[in-house]
């Protein structure tokens, strides 16, 4: 069943092409395989503005746009993730950003992926068996640590140049 919704989200990504309007977009790159995302992320800053949030938790992550080339693991895991931050709020998207983080460091043990943890990540879930494989952790984190970064730099109002300022190479360990 796994393995179906990963090539589901291959086949047929969602919140795939590169749309605008934008806060944010960053470039990564997993040097390992050569996988590569480049990421919009746009937020509705008049929630966090209302509900008076400096810190842009409460800001709503309006849409999550991305072109990418890679591996069925990056590509299903980016399409995955757009369905799991759009619409909510910075914080309940970073929950599920931890959540994630917390499956890929598990290295197969399934006791970690709880009724709790299977209820934030939903089809991500399905990503359990690559924490085995830490070779293939990067792939799969690759658009969660691109989105992580497009947000950082959205709360904080940053403009980005695509040309200069958003290029990164994500080499992050789990």
């Amino acid at each position: 069943m796994y393995q179906e919704i990963i090539l589901d989200h291959y086949r047929r990504p969602h919140g795939k092409g590169l749309r605008e309007p934008f806060d944010a977009e960053v470039h990564h790159v997993n040097p390992t395989c050569g996988d590569e995302v480049t990421l919009r992320v746009a937020l509705d800053r008049a929630a966090g503005v209302a509900a008076g949030s400096g810190a842009g938790d409460e800001m709503t992550v309006r849409d999550v746009s991305y072109d990418s080339l890679g591996c069925s693991i990056s590509q299903a895991s980016v399409s995955v993730m757009t369905d799991l931050v759009v619409g909510r709020t910075v914080r309940e998207a970073t929950s599920a950003y931890d959540a994630f983080l917390t499956l890929m460091r598990a290295q197969g043990d399934t006791a970690t992926v709880t009724g709790e943890l299977e209820d934030v990540l939903e089809d991500a879930v399905a990503f359990e068996g690559v924490s085995k494989y830490p070779a293939r952790i990067k792939c799969a984190l690759l658009g969660w640590m691109a989105w992580k970064d497009a947000t950082a730099r959205a709360v904080a109002g940053a403009s980005q140049d695509p040309a200069t300022d958003g290029d990164m190479t994500t080499e992050e360990s789990a």
